[in-house]
């Protein structure tokens, strides 16, 4: 293992800052490295692998496609890419679906979406406005509506007509809002921002301002959507209906997916506006209809909110024993705990006891786990903090 890290450190650009740790295979909620080591994993890739690894029906589907066909151009259609398409819009109040390859470029499609809806209206309808300590993705434009200097700071400059509210105050968004305004982007749970809920009373509040001034409501559930929350979108636990909603992590459970669907109010792209090659391919969104009927039909979404609740109970059950915890939130299987300890520090020790969790900002640990997960895997988790923290 040791010799396979040097080579990644020689041959790989410096863009993650990797734990010294080389993973060869994955069964259920476990990860196994080079040595056979067993980890419980209780962040899947970041939100991504939400039915676990070498999950039957989703590797069935893979190599079924895989022998037929891996990709073909847009401008045909597949089987796949309509019924991955039907899945999604009669599962929500969206009208139509675009496929793409990642979050940040499914909030790309959306910003580019807003933007030529604000045009349509008048030349000079082109602002955005995007939340303080929101994540929307690292490409150019993502990264514009990303509300944190540490990320921008040295790409600067980004696109311009681009304004920033605080989060979870509606007064800081009137304050910014007019009629020019083409968008306002946000999530309804802050990811990296800590995961931070929405009010639900501010979240209705900038619906309430989007439709008084003309523009469309941007909601990225590249995290929260796909069932992580309990429902397929979170935005539906929070009384919002908004214009465009982006997805893109669970919805290929480890394929590389991502989607954009609007109303047939925003729906205002055509030929030649916006393309991505690989974008709904026959592989993927064979994925893609595998996770979405795995939530829409055998009743993953009651497991997610079952289970999702017992972890969050268990949690605070933690933080009654421990002065280091101050908070624990979030909902189904997204949740943070916020300590008074570096999150970095629990990240490796967790790691070394045989789990792996991941952090959302220095001081919160985020629990984003397969949404197969069963209770008597938050025990084990459990008990793993447990210990990592007694000795901390």
């Amino acid at each position: 293992m040791e010799q396979l890290v040097n080579e990644g450190e020689k041959y790989i650009m410096h863009t993650y800052g990797r734990f010294p740790l080389v993973l060869e295979h994955g069964e259920g909620v476990y990860l196994y490295d080079e040595k056979g080591k067993k980890y419980l994993d209780m962040y899947a890739g970041i939100a991504v692998n939400a039915l676990g690894y070498a999950h039957p029906t989703l590797t069935a589907a893979l190599q079924e496609q895989v022998e037929k066909m891996m990709h073909v151009s847009n401008y045909y259609y597949t089987k796949n890419l309509i019924e991955a398409s039907k899945l999604l819009v009669e599962n929500s109040p969206f009208d139509k679906v675009f496929f793409c390859n990642s979050g940040a470029e499914a909030n790309e499609g959306a910003l580019k979406l807003a933007k030529k809806y604000g045009k349509l209206k008048s030349e000079d309808k082109v602002q955005i406005i995007a939340m303080k300590k929101s994540f929307h993705g690292r490409t150019h434009g993502a990264l514009a509506v990303t509300g944190q200097e540490k990320y921008q700071k040295s790409f600067m400059p980004l696109i311009p007509n681009v304004s920033y509210a605080d989060y979870n105050d509606i007064d800081s968004l009137k304050a910014i809002m007019s009629d020019k305004t083409c968008a306002v982007i946000l999530e309804v749970i802050q990811g990296e921002g800590g995961i931070i809920p929405g009010d639900p009373a501010y979240l209705q509040a900038v619906e309430v301002l989007c439709k008084a001034h003309d523009a469309l409501l941007i909601v990225d559930e590249v995290q929260t959507g796909i069932g992580r929350t309990g429902t397929l979108f979170a935005f539906e636990q929070f009384g919002i209906n908004p214009d465009i909603v982006t997805m893109a992590k669970g919805l290929g459970a480890g394929v590389p997916i991502g989607a954009m669907a609007c109303t047939s109010k925003a729906d205002v792209l055509v030929p030649g506006d916006h393309a991505s090659t690989f974008g709904g391919n026959p592989l993927v969104t064979a994925a893609a209809k595998v996770v979405l009927k795995e939530l829409t039909a055998n009743h993953l979404l009651d497991h997610v909110k079952e289970v999702g609740e017992y972890l969050k109970g268990e949690l605070l059950k933690l933080q009654k024993k421990f002065d280091c915890i101050k908070e624990v939130r979030g909902l189904g299987m997204m949740l943070g705990m916020e300590l008074t300890l570096p999150a970095l520090e629990v990240e490796k020790k967790c790691m070394d006891k045989g789990m792996l969790v991941v952090g959302a900002g220095e001081k919160v640990v985020r629990f984003v786990p397969p949404l197969i997960i069963e209770k008597a895997h938050v025990d084990e988790a459990i008990a793993i903090l447990q210990s990592v923290l007694s000795e901390m």
